[in-house]
């Protein structure tokens, strides 16, 4: 296996080191940058679970190799929370009641800020795409729904 030399940027830190070029971006997130809200589901990019923002495009860090994401910015769910104060979606998800177990809640937040920073009055029909693909054991999808048009609403600047 080979190995290469990368920096990614990951919620305004930047990570420089020597990689496996087998090495998915999901790994980097939670192995070498220590963010552990980025969560590993089916590790073939078909539930959604590890969404994050790539140069502010929704990936599924775990069919991206790190490699990939060398010079990037990525963006993980830990960076929406201000301090104490919640982003709007977290905020709007716990109003609706779209946690229950919350293990696909990352991918579903970053997913939903992805939509709303591309359209900040996004329709329903455009929220249920946003969401297509990602899957919510609990099935809680018109909850979450429901919280991402809510959401859309709040005046409060979205980071």
């Amino acid at each position: 296996m080979g190995k290469a030399n990368i920096r990614i940027r990951i919620n305004e830190t930047e990570y420089s080191c020597e990689v496996k070029t087998s090495m998915t971006l999901l790994q980097f997130i939670r192995d070498i940058a220590a963010l552990t809200g980025t969560k590993s589901g089916c590790e073939n990019g078909e539930c959604g679970a590890c969404t994050v923002l790539l140069d502010g495009r929704p990936v599924r860090s775990c069919i991206i190799l790190a490699v990939e994401a060398n010079g990037g910015n990525v963006t993980t769910v830990e960076a929406l929370a201000q301090g104490e104060e919640l982003h709007p979606l977290q905020r709007s998800f716990i109003e609706h009641g779209a946690v229950q177990c919350g293990f696909c809640i990352p991918g579903m937040l970053m997913a939903s800020k992805a939509l709303l920073d591309e359209d900040p009055e996004p329709t329903e029909e455009e929220v249920r795409y946003a969401l297509g693909g990602h899957v919510c054991r609990c099935g809680g999808y018109r909850a979450m729904a429901d919280a991402v048009s809510a959401a859309a609403k709040y005046p409060v600047k979205r980071n």
